[in-house]
C-alpha cells in the first residue's frame, strides 16, 4: 500500500513538473508577441509598407468631393475604389466616411457606411454631408483579403 502512495506521489510531482514548463513555454510564446494598434494596420498612402505597393492602386480609396463647401449647405461625397475584384473570396466589404473637424476635442466622427455584398454591389458610393467646420474627411475600405485602406482630403469650410 505504502509503495502505491509513493508511485502515486511521484507521479503527480511528475505531471505538475510537466504542468509547470507546459506553462513557461505557453507565457514566454504570449510575451514575444507584439500587439500592433489598429492604426499601424491600416495601408495608407504616406505609411504604406513595400509589400503592399503594388496593391496601393486598387485598393486606396479616391475621395471626391469639394475643397471648399459653405457652412451648413448640403454637397456630395463620392467614395470609390478600384478597380477591385469582385468575388465571394475577394472584394470590398465595407466602405466608411469620417470627419476630423477642427477644434473637436474628439475625432474622428463616423458619418456614414456602406457594407456591401460581392457580386451584386461595387465599391463606388456617394453619401449627401453637410459640415459646420473645416477639416478632414477620412475614407476607410475593407478589402477581404487586403485587409484596411485610407485615403484622406481636407475640406474648408466658408
Amino acid at each position: 500500500m505504502f509503495r502505491i502512495l509513493v508511485r502515486f506521489i511521484i507521479q503527480y510531482i511528475l505531471m505538475l513538473l510537466i504542468l509547470v514548463r507546459f506553462i513557461r513555454v505557453l507565457t514566454s510564446n504570449i510575451k514575444g508577441m507584439v500587439m500592433r494598434k489598429l492604426g499601424e494596420l491600416i495601408y495608407t498612402k504616406e505609411g504604406i509598407t513595400s509589400e503592399a505597393v503594388a496593391k496601393a492602386e486598387y485598393h486606396l480609396p479616391k475621395i471626391i468631393a469639394p475643397d471648399n463647401v459653405k457652412a451648413g449647405e448640403s454637397f456630395k461625397v463620392r467614395i470609390t475604389v478600384g478597380p477591385h475584384p469582385n468575388t465571394p473570396e475577394h472584394y470590398i466589404r465595407r466602405i466608411e466616411l469620417y470627419f476630423s473637424e477642427e477644434g473637436r476635442s474628439f475625432n474622428p466622427i463616423l458619418i456614414a457606411y456602406v457594407d456591401l455584398v460581392p457580386l451584386y454591389s461595387e465599391p463606388d458610393v456617394e453619401f449627401t454631408v453637410k459640415l459646420g467646420k473645416s477639416g478632414t474627411l477620412h475614407a476607410v475600405e475593407y478589402c477581404t483579403l487586403h485587409g484596411l485602406w485610407e485615403t484622406t482630403k481636407d475640406v474648408i469650410v466658408k
